[in-house]
């Protein structure tokens, strides 16, 4: 069969080769070059990093099946990051002189030449074009022609217990395709899929709080319980509101007016629009108005059970509300992939590029770092540059599982939240305190201890570690502009002496020990579906909070777009009064609270867990004074908002 294999790639019939020379000649390229040329051009990054030499288990069978996407480069793909750059740096003279989707499109997407020499090429492989959209065109087929097309051997390989097949060497493209083709996905075919960042089981089945709550901060102590840290505790919070938040985060009179917010996740909750108008009008936000809130849906979902579709009901909840508690006059617009596979979450931020729906988009989901393959980080990057010539800007929950280790068994960070096109969202643990006055905040990181059977103190206190906030230093993302001069040399060069992309950017509540008050349509143990409302928490909760909060600062901008935000929020990093520098004890006393949990997540039936929450210890990360990898330049501060008018 390798014999065979090799023939295939070797011989390249006049039929096979006609088209390309067409597909060559109309890129500009002279038909000797193209005909003659053995050269290829090399896709950096398709062949994952896990498929080394030794998790090499041998050559796939010829006849096994390949689907893969191949995306275009479009006519100016150094422009178009260069672009990006430009229009979002405060230093550059074309800051905020965005684009139209449309012009955006004429300038740097592909043209209808590079569109048709690539399926040319494909079809000439022996590739079924099935799809072609203005980013990709998605192929089927069989191994032996993908490899004939990419220029590779494709082995199965082992990866952790299982095995999956990949390209054993970088794939390639014909040398008449240099500059049209940026990466192809598929070759491998590992899941590649993410998780939503929330803390709470799959909301399909009913899940609410046990009490006693504090209505806030410290408001109602648990004298009956042992002391923490030398100290009586307060019980958790019952949930903040968006009252409180506003307040925290100084919201002032800003409402987000005019200012369009897109949220993405998988799935969508069938019950949305009356959660979320339930919620508002029992916990004093603004009622929505005729069309505020709107949803772009795919025709069909897949991989329903794969992706615990039902969970991700949750998430959409979530932000949803978050970002309507936060700015209640945005208009917000939900955009459901089609599943939580990297591919359909890629559609969905498509759908917000190329319409351009809004200009601030919340995203509480991810992967670890080392499931992401180059190729894929290429084809996300491509998007989020594509947003940020338009004025739009990304926003990416950095994680619930702190530096991975416990998780992972490997210190890492999580993706998308790790590009250098995107604000990475860290968490905090959130005081408001009596009359929604802010308190304070530390770095989101638990560790939890239960009480003991005689009631009389807490088992192995603090505990051991349960979540926090994600952060760190990547492994494989350099070192954006941006972060130079704020992020210690330390944390940056941790993975690379010449320095890596630290995460997060900037930080908002997520603990859900002190968490946000959510609203939602559940199924109770009689089988009744009823609307129910629990406390919940997650860096889910931050991203959609810095959202909003990014909508007032447009409002405060007159509505001029913000853009990719990172380059401006680096800018601010150290006037007076615009961030809340978050440390991990700023009591200087030990910080925890307690909780009483239903044990069967429900009611009293099968009695109650009473456990200790530690506040502010996250992994190995710390939250310290300036910059830190659990919440970067910290959180926003009365100031922050208000830095944004034009004066």
């Amino acid at each position: 069969m390798r014999s065979n294999r090799a023939k295939v790639r070797a011989g390249v019939s006049m039929a096979a080769t006609l088209p390309m020379i067409a597909g060559a000649l109309a890129l500009g390229i002279p038909a000797a070059q193209a005909a003659d040329s053995p050269a290829r051009d090399v896709l950096k990054g398709s062949k994952p990093l896990w498929a080394t030499a030794k998790a090499d288990k041998g050559a796939a069978s010829n006849g096994a099946q390949v689907k893969a996407r191949v995306y275009l480069a479009g006519k100016d793909a150094a422009g178009l990051a260069a672009y990006a750059k430009a229009v979002s740096d405060p230093n550059s003279p074309a800051y905020g002189k965005f684009l139209s989707a449309k012009k955006a499109e004429a300038r740097f997407g592909a043209t209808k030449a590079q569109v048709s020499a690539v399926k040319s090429w494909l079809k000439a492989s022996g590739l079924e074009v099935t799809e072609v959209t203005a980013h990709y065109v998605t192929v089927s087929g069989d191994v032996a022609a993908a490899e004939k097309a990419f220029g590779t051997q494709l082995h199965n390989f082992a990866k952790g217990s299982k095995t999956y097949r990949a390209p054993a060497q970088t794939a390639s493209v014909p040398a008449g395709l240099r500059g049209a083709v940026l990466t192809v996905t598929g070759l491998d075919n590992a899941p590649h899929k993410s998780s939503h960042h929330d803390q709470l089981p799959p909301p399909d089945a009913v899940f609410k709080n046990a009490g006693p709550f504090s209505s806030y901060y410290g408001s109602n102590i648990a004298s009956t319980l042992p002391d923490a840290y030398g100290h009586k505790i307060p019980y958790a919070v019952k949930g903040y509101t968006g009252k409180q938040l506003r307040a925290a985060y100084g919201a002032g009179t800003y409402t987000g007016k005019h200012v369009r917010v897109a949220i993405t996740d998988a799935y969508a909750s069938p019950t949305i629009a009356f959660d979320a108008g339930k919620y508002a009008q029992k916990n004093g936000d603004a009622a929505w108005k005729t069309g505020q809130l709107h949803q772009v849906l795919p025709k069909n979902y897949t991989k329903t059970e794969e992706c615990g579709a039902a969970g991700w009901y949750g998430e959409e909840t979530l932000d949803v509300e978050a970002v309507h508690a936060v700015a209640p006059n945005a208009d917000v617009t939900y955009v459901g992939a089609a599943s939580c596979y990297d591919d359909d979450l890629l559609d969905s931020l498509s759908k917000i590029v190329d319409n351009h729906l809004a200009d601030i988009v919340s995203n509480s989901w991810g992967d670890i770092e080392a499931n992401q393959t180059p190729d894929l980080a290429a084809a996300y990057d491509q998007v989020f540059q594509l947003g940020a010539v338009q004025g739009i800007g990304f926003y990416f929950s950095s994680g619930d599982n702190g530096d991975e280790v416990a998780n992972t068994g490997t210190k890492q960070v999580d993706t998308p939240a790790n590009s250098a096109w995107v604000t990475a969202v860290g968490g905090t643990s959130l005081a408001v305190g009596k009359g929604d006055t802010y308190q304070w905040e530390t770095g989101w990181g638990t560790e939890k201890a239960t009480l003991s059977p005689d009631g009389k103190s807490w088992n192995g206190f603090p505990g051991a570690y349960t979540s926090g906030a994600g952060g760190g230093t990547s492994k494989t993302v350099p070192q954006p502009y941006y972060q130079k001069n704020v992020v210690p040399k330390a944390l940056a060069t941790a993975n690379n002496a010449a320095g890596n992309r630290v995460v997060p950017d900037i930080a908002a509540i997520a603990d859900p020990n002190t968490g946000f008050l959510v609203g939602q349509t559940q199924t109770f143990p009689d089988g009744s579906e009823k609307y129910s409302q629990y406390r919940i928490g997650g860096t889910s909760l931050a991203a959609p909070v810095i959202a909003a909060v990014q909508a007032l600062a447009q409002e405060a901008r007159d509505g001029k777009a913000l853009g990719f935000a990172n380059p401006a929020i680096y800018a601010k990093y150290g006037k007076k009064g615009v961030f809340h520098d978050v440390t991990d004890n700023p009591t200087g006393s030990g910080l925890a609270v307690a909780r009483l949990d239903f044990a069967n997540g429900f009611d009293a039936a099968d009695g109650l867990l009473t456990s200790v929450r530690s506040l502010g210890k996250d992994s190995s990360l710390s939250a310290v004074t300036g910059y830190d990898d659990v919440t970067g330049v910290g959180s926003p501060a009365n100031g922050y908002v208000q830095s944004y008018r034009k004066h």
